[in-house]
């Protein structure tokens, strides 16, 4: 009897016939003992918030995305009309949403940020940015006055109007380096915040240097240490921070995975994480072997996302920020569950 060939999506990963048993980590005779899952703790903590107190690390909350923006890596354009905006957004909540991030300016590679060295006219100004965003915040509060709201911007201007407008959280992609002021914003508002790591500014991170794996998290938690101590000099208490290693936020390829595998080490320092790994381009680099070599598009990256976000809960990220909510909640609901298994 003739052995069947192997089929085309075999032959591509492997080239030829092979054991999927051992592949998909079943034990065989050769991988008996040799497979393991192990999940980091996560930082069970309050988490301060402008006018309510969240609880972290004892379920993993879903942060839905909004983006108000015309360039948009991931969406651009779709949501821009207030009335599309806050119907996304209502359509997130009734998905399971825990909280909604609302971004009115592409930090996209490239793009041009306030306070560049050389002086840059920002690629959004604030006046442009509250047109935008302000209109969605009030949208949705009116709708839906219980969901909290964070604000994805670095610029104080911004961050004071929304705030005054309802929002609870103020995510700063630059973790207080590209406004000053907006320290001092969030520390008299008393909201909660989410200090991200990023490296170099969005015109540079196509050409900087690929870091190795132990130089790569020596930058993070080094980066994010420092976002720490420019809120503790602000006035902001630990309870309201919240960490962010920042996937593909001057990371290229390769260097996010590195930090994705190495993430529960920076629970050291001693606040909750989030993960956004939701349609991030290096996802659709890994992907190429089934897209004939080619990076996957946007909208081919959702598995690959959730992936992601379950490797994300178990190294530690108490918090997941996503563009399409009902998988991930279910993806979490069910990594929470192995996680409870896990600290009995």
């Amino acid at each position: 009897m003739r052995r069947a060939k192997p089929s085309r999506l075999r032959r591509r990963f492997t080239g030829y016939p092979c054991h999927w048993e051992g592949f998909f980590g079943v034990s065989t005779p050769n991988t008996l003992g040799k497979v393991r899952m192990s999940a980091q703790p996560r930082i069970v903590a309050p988490w301060r918030l402008r006018t309510r107190t969240l609880e972290l690390g004892r379920r993993t909350l879903v942060m839905g995305v909004v983006n108000i923006t015309p360039d948009s890596f991931s969406d651009g354009g779709k949501y821009l009309h207030p009335q599309a905006a806050v119907a996304h957004a209502l359509a997130l909540v009734d998905e399971g949403a825990h909280l909604l991030d609302l971004g009115a300016e592409s930090t996209r590679p490239g793009s041009q940020v306030v306070g560049h060295p050389r002086n840059l006219v920002p690629a959004v100004s604030s006046d442009e940015e509250q047109a935008r965003l302000l209109p969605v915040l009030e949208g949705i509060r009116k709708a839906c006055p219980d969901i909290p709201i964070s604000v994805d911007t670095y610029k104080a201007a911004t961050a004071r109007a929304a705030l005054s407008a309802g929002a609870e959280i103020v995510n700063d992609v630059s973790g207080f380096l590209w406004d000053p002021q907006l320290a001092k914003v969030c520390a008299q508002a008393q909201c909660g915040v989410v200090l991200m790591h990023t490296r170099g500014r969005p015109d540079e991170w196509r050409s900087q240097p690929i870091l190795e794996p132990d130089t790569l998290l020596a930058t993070v938690r080094s980066g994010l240490q420092a976002s720490l101590e420019r809120a503790n000099e602000a006035g902001i208490v630990a309870e309201s921070i919240v960490l962010d290693p920042g996937y593909g936020f001057g990371k290229r390829f390769g260097e996010n995975t590195s930090l994705l595998a190495r993430q529960a080490e920076l629970l050291t320092l001693s606040r909750p994480l989030l993960a956004g790994l939701s349609r991030k381009s290096f996802l659709g680099h890994l992907l190429e072997p089934l897209h004939e070599g080619n990076i996957a598009t946007v909208a081919a990256r959702e598995n690959a996302g959730l992936a992601a976000l379950v490797v994300a809960i178990l190294h530690g990220a108490s918090v997941v920020r996503v563009h399409t909510v009902r998988p991930a909640v279910e993806a979490a609901l069910i990594t929470d569950a192995i996680l409870d298994q896990q600290n009995e």
